[in-house]
């Protein structure tokens, strides 16, 4: 196998003797003999495995070996020591060693140790690459566009081709209406996929801090700043930079942000020198922007530079078409990321999803979809189960039963009545009761008695009202 190996010794009898061993190998090899040239190198100069001594006159092999963990946690380390003992290897291997040879050293046995390290560095590399890739289908799932109202389906028919430009986009509109999701699907259809979607949220940084964070600063800018830092602006190089919430930016920053639109070019806070970048630039806000520049908040340069392409996401109550589909989406979401089944979902829980005028939009109903989720039992997303304001005039069913009709007789006209409501679904109707469906099998076989009748005619009889609380299966009377 080809690979490249460091090796870390303070005796150059030792290196050029290990050197031997590992181009036999067909290694490529680099040799140090200060544990801190082989730190210099590595950022810039990579190896696949580095095979140290432990005891050095500089940095010893475990301080050498958690300075590059540090740098990279998958890189394998192997320590060589002539004074091998158990404390020492146990600590070693705790702080992140492959292994531990002592010396005198073999051959075989040497060669037999890394190649069993690289074996594992290439798996661990292997199944990090299969999980970013799962990873970024999961994100691709979760971006899907999900919609088939009039609106929403035009607004996709503007984002295809948009999606395909270079051009500058402002997406305006409520809180929750899925602008990110938006921005998303424009970056992942773009050609610039390949390059970095770099977003910044204008209302989560102080407005003190968002010309640093959006450009970078240099060294000792400001106080704090002990070394430089690239900005937003410079990390979406080839890439794109989302500005969400671009409205409430300040009136000197957004000077700052017209002049890099205008130039492609900025400097560092603290900084002398101009970069130049290549960035597709998408703005998202809430607020009304044209207001907004009428009272003198928002400059309408900065505004008509954004706003080459434009978007105004419908909220959620205009689209009432796509909460069904919403609701399936987010269901298969959080049942997956919360280990649960998906549950299915009533007619009547539907009805009063299509009823709510959703003042949070999709990230209300997302947000909800998924405590009931976290929250259900029964497998069956019930009215009951959704939130007070949702439930609306969906109430438990209840039925009167005059008093003196027997115990018996009473689990009858419950199961009776939770058939009713649950349209017949034995296995539901005995999920909520919190009974055996064959409980609910063997009752239907042989009709109750009419003892609610007889129980009418009784003296004196007065009338108990029997609450059936579905999510629970008790009965208050």
């Amino acid at each position: 196998m080809k690979y490249r190996i460091a090796i870390v010794d303070d005796e150059v009898a030792n290196l050029e003797s290990l050197e031997r061993i590992f181009k036999s190998d067909g290694a490529e090899v680099v040799s140090f003999t200060d544990p801190r040239q082989l730190l210099a190198s590595l950022p810039n100069q990579p190896v696949d495995l580095v095979l140290t001594d432990l005891r050095m006159g500089t940095l010893s092999g475990l301080d050498l070996l958690q300075a590059i963990k540090h740098l990279d946690a998958s890189l394998e380390v192997i320590l060589v020591t002539a004074y091998g003992t158990v404390e020492i290897a146990v600590e070693a291997m705790k702080k992140g060693a492959y292994d531990f040879i002592p010396k005198p050293l073999q051959r075989m046995q040497v060669l037999k140790t890394v190649h069993l390290a690289l074996e594992r560095r290439h798996l661990v590399n292997q199944n990090l690459s299969l999980k970013e890739e799962m990873q970024a289908r999961d994100r691709e799932t979760e971006n899907v566009m999900v919609g088939r109202s009039r609106s929403y389906r035009d607004m996709l028919l503007v984002a295809e081709q948009a999606a395909a430009s270079e051009a500058n986009v402002l997406i305006e509109g409520e809180s929750g209406t899925g602008k990110g999701v938006l921005a998303d699907y424009l970056h992942h259809n773009s050609a610039r996929r390949d390059g970095v979607l770099v977003k910044i949220n204008c209302t989560a940084i102080p407005e003190h801090l968002l010309e640093a964070e959006l450009f970078g600063f240099e060294a000792g800018a400001f106080t704090g700043a002990t070394k430089r830092k690239k900005g937003r602006v410079e990390l979406a190089h080839e890439g794109t930079l989302f500005l969400d919430e671009v409205g409430i930016a300040p009136l000197a920053f957004q000077t700052k942000l017209l002049r890099f639109l205008q130039e492609g070019e900025f400097e560092r806070l603290g900084g002398t020198g101009t970069i130049s970048v290549n960035t597709r630039v998408i703005a998202a806000t809430n607020a009304d922007l044209k207001e907004e520049i009428r009272l003198g908040r928002f400059r309408e340069d900065l505004y008509y530079r954004l706003n080459v392409v434009h978007f105004a996401v419908p909220p959620l109550r205009d689209r009432k078409e796509d909460i069904a589909m919403l609701v399936k989406k987010f269901l298969t979401q959080s049942a997956k990321k919360n280990n649960r089944q998906v549950p299915h979902v009533h007619p009547d829980t539907l009805e009063c999803l299509l009823a709510y005028h959703w003042p949070g939009n999709i990230r209300e109903l997302q947000n909800m979809i998924e405590r009931c989720v976290v929250l259900n039992r029964t497998g069956m997303l019930e009215v009951s189960d959704l939130p007070a304001e949702m439930a609306g005039s969906k109430k438990a069913s209840s039925f009167t039963v005059p008093i003196g009709v027997p115990l018996r007789e009473i689990e009858r006209l419950v199961m009776d009545e939770m058939l009713k409501n649950t349209r017949g679904d034995k296995r539901l109707a005995a999920q909520i009761l919190g009974i055996h469906p064959r409980t609910i099998t063997r009752y239907l076989e042989t009709q109750a008695p009419k003892a609610v009748e007889e129980a009418d005619s009784l003296p004196g009889a007065e009338l108990a009202k029997i609450d059936l609380k579905e999510e629970t299966g008790e009965v208050e009377v």
